[in-house]
């Protein structure tokens, strides 16, 4: 029998190489033991794999590999970040591969705008402003396409977001008129529809969201009078209630730089690994790490020293799993990503996990888990 259409794809390690042949693999293993197969393959071949037929590629493109994969527990992360208005990139961490999106639509507007990223599900949305009304663009890596049909139930940016699973919550920021907003919604990406939540207790801007102990916070911002918020929210999505939490921002607010507005700091790099709080100090050149029973921080640890930024921007700060992801730019047009695992001290070791030369700020950075 002849053996055609044969290909060659890694492990999600990437150590081992299968020769396998569309034509057979069905009739060979049947259906449910193909899609097992499948869904422990890395995603990074997914785009090889839905070329060897019809079988594949419908698998592929309806999502169903990815739920699939999520109901086993087989997530990798993604990081997806842009390194000039409209050009992204992706970088998979686990195998250390680049993948570069399509080009998003031009706009003139929108390249100037004020943008947030955030990840999904299996979708990358990008949040920014058009000619005449704000927009969303959403990248599906299912169809390797971006698309604009998609509005929030109030418009916004500068606001805090974090996903878990196919939901995600956004939290504050202003208005198209510069107001300050107390209030939120949550996105479903398996339904596409905003819905809104309760208000926060605090109206604010340029703040981070992230969720812990399947909660989600808010800390960080400015108020309507541009002052610094200490505080920080906790919103519970069984009760449906938010909770006030003081002095929970990384800093003293007596402790940042002199002279320095805080309407042009960024936001707080923060990332939660394994339920537990980071955050990178880039003034002081540290990690901290957040403790619940105390509501305090502990420096446990130096950031990456050849990186560079102005106020916080052009950092990224994130969690893979149980991998803090350090990201910046350096001299040269270069991106460099460094990764460290926690241990059970806190201690940090950085090791720079891959360079790409692709400009040297990061305009926007979010991570997809799927």
């Amino acid at each position: 029998m002849e053996l055609s259409k044969n290909k060659c794809i890694k492990n999600e390690d990437g150590e081992v190489k299968t020769t396998i042949n569309s034509s057979l693999l069905s009739r060979l293993l049947g259906r449910d033991l193909s899609i097992n197969c499948l869904i422990r393959c890395s995603r990074f071949d997914y785009a090889t794999l839905a070329l060897l037929n019809r079988s594949f590629r419908s698998l592929i493109k309806s999502g169903l590999l990815y739920r699939l994969r999520r109901k086993a527990s087989i997530i990798k992360h993604w990081i997806y970040y842009s390194y000039n208005p409209l050009e992204w990139e992706a970088f998979d961490p686990n195998g250390c591969h680049w993948m570069r999106l399509p080009m998003m639509p031009s706009n003139e507007c929108f390249m100037c705008s004020d943008k947030e990223s955030l990840a999904v599900g299996t979708e990358l949305l990008v949040f920014g402003r058009d000619i005449l009304s704000p927009i969303i663009y959403k990248y599906n890596i299912l169809t390797n396409i971006w698309s604009s049909s998609m509005t929030m139930n109030t418009h916004r940016c500068l606001f805090a977001s974090a996903s878990l699973r196919e939901i995600a919550i956004i939290a504050g920021g202003c208005d198209p008129l510069g107001n300050i907003l107390d209030s939120a919604e949550v996105y479903n990406s398996e339904t596409g529809r905003f819905e809104n939540l309760p208000s926060m207790n605090k109206a604010r801007k340029m703040c981070s969201g992230f969720f812990m102990d399947g909660k989600f916070y808010v800390i960080g911002g400015v108020d309507q009078d541009m002052m610094q918020l200490a505080c920080g929210e906790e919103f519970d999505p069984l009760t449906r209630t938010w909770r006030v939490i003081s002095n929970m921002f990384p800093r003293k607010i007596d402790e940042l730089v002199n002279g320095t507005s805080h309407a042009t700091m960024a936001p707080p790099l923060v990332a939660v690994v394994n339920n537990i709080l980071y955050a990178a100090d880039y003034e002081e050149q540290v990690v901290k790490r957040y403790d619940k029973e105390q509501n305090s921080w502990l420096n446990i640890g130096g950031l990456p020293e050849r990186v560079a930024a102005i106020n916080g921007w052009g950092l990224a700060f994130k969690a893979c799993g149980d991998i803090l992801i350090f990201i910046g730019g350096v001299h040269g047009r270069m991106i460099e990503v460094y990764s460290c695992i926690p241990d059970e001290e806190g201690s940090l070791q950085w090791n720079l996990l891959a360079s790409r030369q692709s400009g040297n700020f990061v305009y926007n950075c979010t991570v997809m888990g799927c």
